[in-house]
């Protein structure tokens, strides 16, 4: 196996710890139990802790961008020249696709998302991991040339403010009071009031009071 695919594999094995028992559970040890590989093959190839983490942080990155991707939605790479403006109806799109890729993210890419969580929590207390979850940046580049283009007055702010709004609508669904009372997800109800929702912030960012 290429030195690659081993370590997503690795990662893959060490995404599914997190979501189960935070960051306690991340072990070279454990890992290579999930991955089923002899022991101290995940520290042959990722020696340190911190070199752990920031493998299943650039899976996470990889694999939610192929998610982005499969829904035309722009990925964490900065835009390289100004698109065209957008229609009510792209924003109508935008929405939907958004929608369909949350779902996901509360579905079959739950235990992703649970690790990116635990993932930010230890960068709160270990500063020097936070500059290997920047991956984000990217997206709020992305959202201010979107909102810039669909007209809306300040941007810069609103684009910040649609992501914090997309990231917390996740956290709400999966954790949250919104884990209860929302739709089911993976059913329809829940990609429609997830796409109601986004639908409703891009619309008010497009067209202020």
């Amino acid at each position: 196996m290429a030195r690659a695919e081993r370590v997503a594999s690795l990662a893959d094995a060490a995404i599914e710890l997190l979501a189960e028992g935070g960051m306690r559970a991340l072990t070279h040890r454990a890992v290579d139990a999930r991955a089923g590989v002899p022991l101290g093959t995940t520290s042959a190839y990722l020696r340190t802790r911190r070199a752990l983490i920031e493998a299943v942080v650039q899976r996470l990155a990889d694999l939610d961008r192929a998610d982005l991707v499969a829904q035309r939605l722009p990925t964490d790479q900065p835009p390289q020249r100004p698109g065209p403006p957008l229609t009510p109806d792209d924003l109508d799109r935008l929405a939907a696709g958004v929608a369909e890729v949350l779902d996901r993210w509360l579905t079959v890419g739950r235990s992703r998302t649970l690790a990116r969580y635990a993932c930010l929590l230890e960068a709160v207390h270990r500063p020097e991991l936070r500059q290997i979850l920047e991956h984000g940046t990217g997206l709020r580049v992305q959202a201010r040339d979107l909102l810039a283009r669909a007209g809306a007055p300040d941007p810069r702010r609103q684009g910040d403010q649609l992501v914090a709004f997309v990231d917390g609508l996740l956290f709400d669904r999966l954790v949250g009071a919104g884990a209860l009372s929302a739709p089911p997800p993976g059913s329809p109800a829940s990609r429609a009031d997830l796409a109601s929702a986004v639908r409703t912030l891009l619309r008010a960012a497009t067209n202020p009071a």
